[in-house]
């Protein structure tokens, strides 16, 4: 995914990323061009924006090459948007969670991400016939679940899929506390899925992402996306 940097980058961050719930919503443009980096324009699919939730193990990390102890393995969970600078195509986020209060505080120090610790749990119900991934996030006085099951053997959606949109995607975006743009590329192999056959959230958006997100309280995903990840490798770019 994305062009291979010279050598001698070095890289920022690496780890696997398995396991992905990708629960792919249509959003009013009101919510989220607020929250544009300059530069950059929403990218629609269908004539409309979309958001992600989306839950994940990240596995094996290590930051400018070294594993911390304790801090290789955790669950994530964020709301993501897709974005557009030019013939790039990339994410945004409004909110990422992590458990560890270490890791949400030098993410929030250095890149300005929005991280917020908070108690999660990952689990992972692994069979001959299936796959099922489930991740929660303690947070404003209430448990919040994902949770999909697909089916095996994994496939590799096509390019003008609904499942490729919203998983491949080479670029990330934020603001610096000084407003301006941060850049960075994220590297990996193309994402096979598991086709699903079962979703269920238990989401307050208001709770999670402020009172004007709770408009999407009653919305169901236009569609489901569960991926089985890989390595990556994160580049920071000016």
């Amino acid at each position: 995914m994305g062009n291979a940097f010279p050598a001698r980058r070095r890289t920022f961050l690496t780890a696997r990323w398995c396991n992905l719930v990708l629960a792919n919503y249509a959003v009013p443009e009101e919510l989220l061009r607020p929250r544009l980096p300059p530069g950059l324009d929403l990218d629609r699919r269908d004539g409309r924006c979309w958001a992600s939730l989306v839950g994940f193990q990240f596995l094996d990390t290590r930051v400018l090459g070294v594993p911390w102890p304790g801090y290789r393995h955790f669950p994530e969970w964020n709301l993501r948007f897709y974005v557009r600078e030019g013939d790039r195509r990339g994410v945004c986020f409004v909110r990422e969670f992590v458990p560890q209060r270490l890791v949400a505080g030098l993410a929030r120090l250095i890149y300005n991400e929005p991280y917020r610790a908070a108690r999660m749990s990952m689990r992972i119900d692994d069979t001959p016939e299936s796959l099922t991934a489930t991740y929660t996030v303690a947070w404003g006085g209430r448990t919040h679940s994902l949770r999909a099951e697909g089916l095996k053997p994994a496939v590799r959606p096509g390019p003008d899929s609904a499942e490729h949109f919203f998983k491949e995607h080479s670029w990330g975006y934020g603001v610096s506390r000084r407003g301006r743009p941060i850049r960075y590329e994220v590297n990996h192999p193309e994402w096979d899925v598991y086709p699903v056959r079962s979703f269920a959230a238990d989401v307050d958006w208001g709770v999670l992402y402020g009172p004007e997100w709770a408009v999407m309280n009653d919305a169901a995903p236009a569609s489901v996306v569960l991926a089985a990840g890989s390595a990556v490798s994160v580049y920071p770019k000016g």
